[in-house]
């Protein structure tokens, strides 16, 4: 009677946990209007602008006919595969901030389907269900699963190529899967350019299960390269055939920033890359840490690991993002999302690794699991309360800012300026144009605009000011309180009066710059 209530516990055990799973997945889902979390350490102006900024090309194509904007931000020249999808959903449901954010959350849940698929193989199944737990009930995850960036799309991809990548050691048609796989790598860089910092990973599945058919090996490495490398050269030849070069260049340019160039800046760059971890979880990073140190030490605690290609590749994946973001020397939270996943992957291997073996192993396997499981705890109860208590600052005050301009504006003169506008476009379907971002001039930009409203976040930018004081005053009208950013909590509006410099006046950025006797404003310059 015992084994029988031990064989049928089990079983109910595991349909609860997966419901408990499958719960916190459906969580996702829930709100997908509301604010990105508010009290959080993860200044991520993401929130304010890149929804709109990588969606801008299908806005455009959908209000206006045209997808790109001469002078402006195109994105969609340097990753256009994400702008593409977007287009393809809002030409069903038309411009909207819910339907491309419920897209996400169904990466986010198309990617708990393919980590299940990677794993189950080969780790125990509570291993597999605790990677699981450990993806859906992550705060961290949640807040930036939720939001339509570049990264969850990136991820699929990438949990797709290492799917194929490790099935062609056993693949009838060779091929063919190769070929697919290319087909994924060069998705995964139309999608981010950062996916190259992934392809160690994926060289990695690919080759160390093929290491004992070298002839397989060439031939599926070969037509991998020759697929992705003919993909990326018939875009690049389409770039240079439409003139879009410059918008490229500049993309690169804007993702720039200064390189640290002696040894203690290095090590500087790589340390914050590592500290960067903690945003995604307080302890679950130290633990892997601590686990990879142990077995760094003991080599025959993860020698069944070594073998095992997911589990290098996972580390090479978080390896690589961490490479590129101590290498650029910027770290933004959202980057993470991808070391979360593989770091995730990687902790349910190890942990199911030491586990399995007696002694020393076990023990340490346990008193990571109990800081493992304490973890998911505090973060599920996290992610419960964000979940269920959502607020709707953001999105009130773009509503709030479009009631205005319709109800204070003449139909043709309607069009807003903004830092923010594609993402006030994306949530209300007002017409904007970026002040700050594009390969030309900002005066000649607004110029050519001729927008009739201006919003910026909490001061004005002295070059955005003075591009604007050439043609216009400034009229500040009403402010918006918007989620908890110390330098982005007010969104204020402006109307912009037409104004022409008087003869002799000094047009320099430092003179137009500042806060003129024309303009009426409550906000600093800084």
């Amino acid at each position: 009677m015992k084994a029988f209530v031990k064989r049928l516990g089990y079983p109910i055990a595991i349909a609860l946990w997966t419901a408990l799973i499958v719960a916190f997945a459906l969580l996702h889902g829930l709100h997908l209007t509301a604010d990105f979390p508010g009290h959080t350490s993860w200044p991520d102006w993401a929130r304010f602008t890149d929804e709109g900024w990588y969606a801008n090309a299908a806005i455009r194509l959908h209000l206006g006919g045209h997808w790109h904007h001469p002078g402006g931000f195109n994105p969609a020249v340097a990753v256009p595969l994400w702008p593409a999808l977007v287009w393809l959903l809002f030409s069903v449901t038309g411009i909207s901030l819910v339907a491309v954010r419920a897209l996400a959350v169904a990466l986010f849940c198309v990617n708990l389907i393919l980590t299940e698929r990677l794993l189950r193989p080969r780790v125990p199944r509570w291993a597999v269900l605790l990677a699981l737990t450990l993806l859906v009930t992550s705060p961290f995850l949640y807040a930036f699963s939720r939001l339509a960036l570049l990264e969850p799309l990136l991820l699929t991809l990438t949990l797709f190529a290492l799917t194929v990548a490790l099935g062609l050691s056993t693949a009838r048609r060779l091929t063919r899967n190769a070929a697919l796989l290319g087909l994924l790598i060069a998705a995964m860089i139309l999608t981010k350019t950062t996916a190259v910092f992934l392809l160690p990973a994926l060289l990695w599945a690919t080759a160390f299960p093929l290491r004992a058919q070298p002839r397989r090996l060439l031939r599926a490495a070969a037509v991998t390269a020759l697929t992705s490398a003919s993909i990326l050269a018939c875009w690049l030849a389409a770039i240079l055939r439409l003139h879009l070069l410059g918008d490229l260049t500049y993309f690169f340019f804007l993702n720039r920033y200064p390189q640290p160039h002696t040894l203690a800046a290095r090590l500087a760059s790589l340390w914050w890359s590592l500290h960067g971890a903690l945003w995604i979880d307080p302890i679950l990073p130290l633990v892997l840490g601590l686990i990879l140190l142990a077995a760094i030490l003991r080599p025959r605690w993860a020698a069944v690991l070594a073998r095992d290609p997911l589990f290098v590749a996972s580390l090479l994946a978080v390896a690589g993002y961490l490479a590129f973001m101590a290498a650029q020397n910027h770290t933004q939270p959202r980057y993470y999302t991808v070391v979360a996943v593989f770091s995730f992957l990687a902790l349910a291997q190890l942990l199911a690794a030491l586990l399995a073996q007696p002694g020393i192993p076990r023990v340490l396997g346990t008193l990571a699991l109990v800081a493992v499981v304490a973890a998911t705890a505090r973060s599920a109860a996290q992610t419960l309360h964000d979940a269920l208590h959502p607020e709707y600052t953001w999105i009130t005050a773009a509503r709030s800012l479009t009631a205005y301009i319709d109800a204070h504006a003449h139909p043709d003169a309607r069009l807003l300026l903004a830092t923010s506008g594609d993402e006030i476009t994306l949530m209300t379907g007002l017409a904007a144009a970026n002040d700050d971002l594009g390969t030309d001039l900002p005066e000649r930009r607004i110029r050519r605009a001729h927008p009739a409203w201006f919003a910026t976040w909490n001061d004005l930018d002295p070059a955005i000011l003075a591009a604007i004081h050439r043609s216009y005053a400034l009229r500040q009208v009403a402010v918006y309180p918007v989620m908890d950013d110390p330098e982005r909590n007010r969104l204020v509006l402006f109307r912009l009066v037409p104004h022409t410099p008087a003869p002799g006046s000094p047009l320099t950025v430092a003179a137009l710059g500042q806060i003129l006797p024309e303009d009426s404003t409550t906000i600093p310059v800084e």
